[in-house]
This record gives structure tokens, C-alpha cells and sequence, in this order.
């Protein structure tokens, strides 16, 4: 009995009863065991074609990034010809730009503080205060809309045909986001584009569209616009760059910006002369834009004081002005420094003594103007400017394209403190895929040493911009 009493009872295993709903194994997630729910794919697609608001929505979204597209083209070819005709005009006649240039100024002035004032200055601060936060859904068309777009579009190439140095790189942003905005109104309701899509996405494709970039259309939209682009936004932004880029390659051709960059072999020597041109950049265009800010947000001063009370005389000063300097450099600072620039890169040009410093000052005056104007293409002249000079003074002038490229990455990138848009600029704009890390390393290195400097010059002048919002 005491035996029998501790030999344990062997029962029969009875298992659970078998579920048929419950999920195999190999149906379960592996990391929370739960259930994956298997897509069910013909619903998926009936819901897409049936969803009618998605597919107008989509209608209206492709229709205006085609017409975003269009629009940065037909500004580009409009400055092109303003740019010409100024040539033409002052061709052998310097001195006729001493009158025709303040005459000029002093018209777009009365234009742009008596009618559209929103138009003033580069357009991507604008572009970033439409997107801030404290804006209401009624302010937006205080800094971006149609019709600022077409004011923008005939103000700047007015200012290229009177010879300002200004870029259309800029005002491309706020024309292309003017037009992307406008296509909230035609969009269904409860759309799940929100207007700030739509102004990341016209914004990104101005870009992409004035420097035949897409890459730095897409860089541009997160380093400068926004810190990240939603989820449900993302498709939309790439949609409205390539849009914005087929119209801009069927217009000019699948040819680069400046022309292809030639780059021999290089060696540890070169490490000197580039090191000078990023830190030549980084403080250049650091303390540039630093002038820059203290000039264009509102200061206490007599001078200040006295070009808020006389805004369009004040223009046309500063058209004189610049007139004086494009006479003193042989016409070489006058307009955007495109041609200069593209020669340079081809190492086929030569620049003028002072080059570089009356740039500087001739850029600062259009600037400070209050004109609509851009800053890129001025940048990427003097970056070029600065890169071909340490070519020439330390003998490495078989290396002066290379040089030049660093330069033109290191300035923009100073200016902009957006590096990664800077470089993908450049690289995309010469064809410089051969150079990606050094263009890379010129663009942060003069961005950090221009920090130092300056706060960001965009960011400070779109909080300048909000400053409209209490008037």
C-alpha cells in the first residue's frame, strides 16, 4: 500500500481542442506574437479606383505642378532676354547704365512698396513664413500667392534689365510655391493634401526647375523649408519635381546648369589651396551675410530710419550705385554673373582686378535695395571668383575648375548654411560627380566656419517677414 501510494497515475495527455479561426505559426508576428492581417489585395484596388476624391485631388495636384514647371520656365527665358537686352543696351555705352539703371530702379521700387510689397527680396523667406506656424489659413497670401507669382516673374527680370546683380534661383521658389498654393481652392474636401504640401512642394520644385536639379529640389524642401516631410506629403513633393523637371528639360535640354567641369588628377598638394578656398569662403560669405541681416531686419539708425521713409529713393540710389560699381569692373558685376561664371568653369574666362570685392558690394546694394532679386546666382559668382583668384596666387591654375567648383559649393553653402543643398546644387550644375566628397567637404566646412559669423540668413529674414503679420 505504501508502494502503490507514491507511484504517481500516469493520465492520458489531452490536448485542446483545434481552433480553425485562430492563425498558423507562421501567421503570427514574430516580435509581439499577434496576428498579421494579410492585405487583401482587390479591395485594396477597388478602394483606390473608386475613391474619387484621391483621383481629383491627384488631377489638380499634377495639373499645377505641370503649370509650377511652366512657370519657372517661361521667368527663366524672361530674364534671359532682360539680361540680353541690358547688354545690348549698354554694349560700348557703359556710362548710359548710370541713368538707366536708377531710372529703373526708382520705377520697380514705387512698384514693389506701392502694389506688392510681398514681392520685396529674395521669395524664399516668404516662402518659409507661409509655412510658420503662427499663420493663419487667411495670411498665406501676404507671402506667396498667383498673384504675387506674376509680380515676382516681371519685377525681377525688370531688375535684370536695368543690370542689378540678381539671381531668378530664389524668386523660382516663391513663384513656383505661389502657384502650387492656388491649387487648394480646386482641391475636394477633406482632402488629405495639406496646404503646407503644397507650399513644400512648389517650393522644391522652383528649385528644381530653375537649376535642372532635382535632387537639390528634394535637399532644399527638408533643409530649408521644413525639417521633414510627412508621410502623406512625400509623393506630392516628388510628383511636383519631376513635373517641374520634365517642363524644365523639354524647355533646355538635359544639359547642365554651367557646362561639364573638367577635373585632372589631383594629389595631396591640392589639400592646401582647397583648405584656403573653404576657409576663404566660410569667412567671406559669413561675414557677407551677417551685413546682409543687419541691412535688410529693421535696426535702429539714421540711415535705416531714413530708407523706411524714402523706400523708392532709396532704390534708386542704390541702382546708382550699382551702376558706378558695374562701370568701375568693366561691366563684369553687372547682372546675375551667370556668363562669367559658366567661362570660368570651362576655364575658358579671366576676371577683372577688384573683381570679387566689387561684387561683394554691388550684390550688397541690389540686396538692400528691397528689389525683388535672388542671391543664388550671385553666390555661386563669387564663390567661383574667389576659387579662380587662390588658383591664379598659389599656381595651381591647372586645377583652377576644380578650385572654382569648391569655391562656388563653399559660398552658397556659407550664405545659405544649408550644405547639403549647396553641394547636390553645384555637383548637379557642373556635372561634378567625380568631386561629390570634396564638393561635400567644401560645403561644411565653409557652412561651419560661417556660423561662427552669422545666425542662418534665410530663417532670420522669413522671421523678419512674420513681422508683417501685426500691421
Amino acid at each position: 500500500m505504501l508502494v502503490q501510494r507514491y507511484i504517481p497515475v500516469m493520465r492520458p495527455r489531452v490536448d485542446p481542442p483545434i481552433d480553425a479561426t485562430a492563425p498558423a505559426p507562421s501567421e503570427l508576428n514574430a516580435e509581439s506574437g499577434s496576428p498579421t492581417i494579410q492585405p487583401d489585395v482587390l479591395a485594396a484596388v477597388r478602394g483606390e479606383l473608386t475613391d474619387w476624391r484621391a483621383w481629383m485631388s491627384r488631377t489638380v495636384i499634377l495639373a499645377y505642378a505641370a503649370a509650377a514647371g511652366a512657370a519657372v520656365v517661361a521667368f527663366t527665358r524672361l530674364c534671359e532676354f532682360a539680361t540680353q537686352a541690358f547688354d545690348v543696351l549698354t554694349g560700348g555705352r557703359p556710362w548710359l547704365a548710370l541713368a538707366w539703371t536708377p531710372a529703373v530702379c526708382l520705377l520697380l521700387g514705387w512698384v514693389t512698396v506701392r502694389h506688392v510689397p510681398g514681392a520685396a527680396g529674395s521669395g524664399i523667406p516668404q516662402t518659409m513664413a507661409a509655412l510658420d506656424t503662427r499663420v493663419t489659413p487667411a495670411q498665406p497670401p501676404l507671402f506667396v500667392s498667383l498673384r504675387l507669382s506674376l509680380a515676382k516673374i516681371l519685377l525681377t527680370a525688370g531688375g535684370l534689365l536695368a543690370g542689378m546683380p540678381i539671381g531668378r534661383e530664389g524668386p523660382s521658389v516663391q513663384i513656383a510655391a505661389g502657384v502650387m498654393q492656388h491649387a487648394q481652392r480646386w482641391l475636394p474636401a477633406r482632402s488629405s493634401v495639406s496646404p503646407h504640401g503644397l507650399l513644400v512642394a512648389g517650393g522644391a520644385a522652383g528649385i528644381a526647375a530653375a537649376f535642372n536639379a532635382p535632387l537639390a529640389g528634394i535637399t532644399f524642401a527638408i533643409e530649408e523649408l521644413t525639417s521633414r516631410i510627412e508621410q502623406r506629403n512625400s509623393g506630392l513633393v516628388i510628383a511636383a519635381i519631376v513635373l517641374a523637371g520634365v517642363i524644365a528639360i523639354s524647355a533646355f535640354g538635359n544639359a547642365t546648369y554651367f557646362g561639364v567641369i573638367r577635373v585632372g588628377a589631383l594629389d595631396l598638394r591640392f589639400l592646401a589651396p582647397a583648405s584656403l578656398v573653404v576657409a576663404a569662403t566660410g569667412l567671406l560669405a559669413g561675414g557677407f551675410s551677417h551685413v546682409l541681416q543687419v541691412s535688410l531686419i529693421a535696426q535702429p539708425g539714421r540711415i535705416a530710419g531714413w530708407r523706411r521713409r524714402h523706400p523708392v529713393l532709396f532704390a534708386g540710389l542704390c541702382g546708382l550705385a550699382v551702376a558706378i560699381t558695374g562701370v568701375a569692373s568693366q561691366g563684369a558685376t553687372f547682372g546675375g554673373g551667370y556668363e562669367y561664371t559658366r567661362r570660368l568653369v570651362q576655364g575658358e574666362g579671366n576676371l577683372p582686378l577688384l573683381y570679387v570685392t566689387l561684387r561683394l558690394v554691388a550684390t550688397w546694394l541690389a540686396c538692400w535695395s528691397g528689389l525683388p532679386g535672388g542671391l543664388f546666382a550671385p553666390s555661386l559668382a563669387l564663390g567661383a571668383g574667389i576659387g579662380f583668384d587662390i588658383a591664379a596666387l598659389s599656381g595651381w591654375t591647372q586645377a583652377s575648375p576644380a578650385l572654382i567648383a569648391l569655391g562656388m559649393a563653399g559660398f552658397l553653402a556659407a550664405v545659405t548654411q544649408a550644405p547639403i543643398t549647396a553641394f547636390i546644387i553645384v555637383m548637379e550644375m557642373v556635372d561634378g560627380h567625380a568631386m561629390v566628397l570634396s564638393l561635400m567637404a567644401a560645403a561644411l566646412g565653409a557652412s561651419f566656419i560661417a556660423r561662427w559669423l552669422a545666425h542662418p540668413l534665410y530663417p532670420a529674414l522669413a522671421r523678419a517677414q512674420l513681422l508683417r503679420l501685426r500691421t
